[in-house]
């Protein structure tokens, strides 16, 4: 279980003692025919159903424009580089191995993938708080929740 206390917890991170219910059979549908329907008296809802699993708006936004920025530019700089080594080779400034060419656009796009995980662990999962401008504090703190959540979920042998 976690070292930190309940009210740390995160909205929506998951209970780690919750155990599964069983699932129910299939309705036929003849029943579902012969049933009336039942009256819109249901109770509002609370953060203990599936609104509880689910990101805030905030952090999710948080979130993607973070990936915008950290995956974003290495996939576009990745993308020119085949536009710039064509305009370099056509235009005969200099001859450029298309080895290169492969290195510089793989380095930019792998770089694009560390920016998509990066952008989601440096943003701040907490809905009050918008977190530092680069993300490193929230970065340490969110790999370490899920490094966390890797070892409890490990199966003990």
């Amino acid at each position: 279980m976690s070292s930190e206390p309940p009210s740390q917890r995160l909205p929506f991170e998951p209970a780690s003692n919750r155990k599964k219910t069983p699932k129910k059979p299939p309705e036929t549908e003849a029943k579902l025919v012969t049933e009336e329907p039942k009256p819109d008296k249901q109770p509002k809802a609370t953060k203990t159903g599936p609104q509880a699993q689910s990101i805030p708006e905030a952090v999710s936004k948080r979130m993607i424009s973070r990936i915008a920025v950290f995956c974003g530019v290495p996939t576009i700089l990745g993308i020119s580089t085949f536009f710039v080594s064509y305009l370099i080779v056509s235009k005969g400034l200099f001859d450029l191995p298309n080895t290169a060419v492969l290195l510089v656009s793989m380095g930019c796009f792998g770089l694009g993938v560390l920016g998509l995980s990066y952008g989601v662990l440096s943003a701040s999962w907490d809905e009050e708080t918008s977190g530092s401008t680069l993300g490193w504090e929230e970065f340490n703190t969110n790999f370490g929740r899920m490094r966390e959540a890797w070892r409890a979920a490990k199966p003990k042998s």
